[in-house]
């Protein structure tokens, strides 16, 4: 199994038990506007083959994310382990972080979206992993 295949939303309201969109933080002068940011988490390995290669994920930036966010994000290699919910078993797996700040509005879920569903579908991964969280940002 993969990384890719046990990361969930993560969202913490206290005291509701469930998850929400991301309040809008109150921004200080000069730190920005309110922004959520997102954080994706790619999984690499792919049963059957070897993983997602420096090249495949180029290409994927270039014809998948950057169409979707022009204005800029982040990427970075990462090392994640998860616990298979099944066997209990613990595996270990290359990955890949995206971070990108965009306005709390529907069409940056949307987008972000979007981006997950086309790796999940081309690199068959049951899932791509994703955290919010309100924050100010200037950019």
């Amino acid at each position: 199994m993969r990384l890719s295949t046990v990361l969930t939303v993560v969202c913490i309201v206290p005291g509701l038990g469930a998850c929400t969109s991301p309040a809008n933080p109150s921004c200080a002068v000069g730190t920005g506007s309110p922004v959520t940011l997102f954080t994706l988490y790619f999984g690499k390995a792919i049963d059957g083959r070897g993983d997602v290669s420096a090249a495949e994920w180029q290409v994927f930036q270039d014809r998948t994310i950057t169409p979707d966010l022009p204005a800029g994000y982040t990427s970075f290699d990462a090392n994640g382990a998860w616990m298979n919910p099944v066997t209990h078993t613990t595996s270990h797996e290359a990955t890949k972080v995206l971070v990108v700040a965009l306005p709390d509005a529907p069409d940056s879920l949307t987008k972000v979206n979007r981006i997950r569903t086309e790796y999940a579908t081309q690199f068959h991964q049951q899932l791509v992993g994703m955290t919010t969280s309100a924050v100010c940002g200037d950019f």
